[in-house]
C-alpha cells in the first residue's frame, strides 16, 4: 500500500499530460475532508493518506505518493440538492436560511448545491425555490467545515453574517438587527482602580 503525504492544491502548474496519465482518486466530499484515509485508486491500487489535519481535497488537486507518483483527485458524484430559482432574490433568501443552519453549500453563478436532506428540501420548497435531487460532484464553499461549526466567534463568520443580514433586510425592510455574529472582542473599558492610601476610599 502506497503512502501519500504530499498535497498540491489546484492550480498546481503540473503539465496537463502528466495529470492525464495520473491514476485518479475519486471521492465524495465527506471522504475528501479526512486527513487520514485508506482508499482505492481507479487502477485498483490501495493508498493510505496521511495529510495535515484540516486538509480538504478538491477536484483537480494532485497528491504525490512516497514513490513520487502523481495522483489526481476527482470529486465523485453524490446525492445532492440542486437549488435554482427564476428570481435571484429568492435564491439569496435560500442561501441566507441555509447559512443560518451552518449547512455546507456550493455556490454557483445561478444555483446552490448541498448534500441531500429531505428536511432542507422541504424548507427550500416553502421558500419558493426549486430543489431537485441529483447525483453530482459537490464542492462546498471553504469555511463550512474543519474545526466544526462557526458560532460567531470567528471574525470572518461575523463579517459574512453581517453582509447577509444587510442584503436580507434591504429586501425585506426589517429593522430588527439580530446580531448573531457575537463579536466577542470584549473590549470593555473597565477602569481598574488601584486601592491605596491616596485613593480616598476607607479601607
Amino acid at each position: 500500500m502506497q503512502k501519500i503525504d504530499k498535497h498540491l492544491s489546484a492550480p498546481h502548474g503540473i503539465a496537463a499530460v502528466l495529470v492525464r496519465r495520473a491514476p485518479k482518486l475519486v471521492l465524495p466530499f465527506a471522504e475528501r475532508s479526512k486527513s487520514r484515509l485508506r482508499a482505492t485508486l481507479d487502477n485498483g491500487e490501495e493508498v493510505a493518506l496521511f495529510l495535515p489535519r484540516g486538509t480538504v481535497l478538491r477536484g483537480g488537486d494532485l497528491l504525490v505518493t512516497e514513490g513520487g507518483v502523481f495522483v489526481e483527485v476527482q470529486a465523485a458524484a453524490e446525492s445532492v440538492l440542486q437549488v435554482g430559482a427564476a428570481d435571484p432574490q429568492a435564491l439569496m433568501r435560500a442561501a441566507y436560511h441555509l447559512g443560518n443552519r451552518h449547512t455546507p453549500v456550493e455556490v454557483g453563478r445561478d444555483y446552490l448545491r448541498l448534500e441531500y436532506d429531505p428536511v432542507l428540501a422541504d424548507m427550500l420548497a416553502r421558500l419558493g425555490v426549486r430543489a431537485e435531487r441529483a447525483e453530482l460532484p459537490f464542492e462546498p464553499e471553504a469555511g463550512a467545515y474543519g474545526g466544526g461549526h462557526k458560532h460567531g466567534h470567528d471574525a470572518t463568520f461575523a463579517e459574512d453574517y453581517a453582509a447577509a443580514q444587510a442584503v436580507f433586510h434591504e429586501h425585506h425592510g426589517h429593522d430588527h438587527d439580530h446580531d448573531h455574529g457575537h463579536s466577542h472582542g470584549h473590549s470593555h473599558d473597565h477602569e481598574h482602580h488601584v486601592h491605596d492610601e491616596h485613593c480616598g476610599h476607607k479601607h
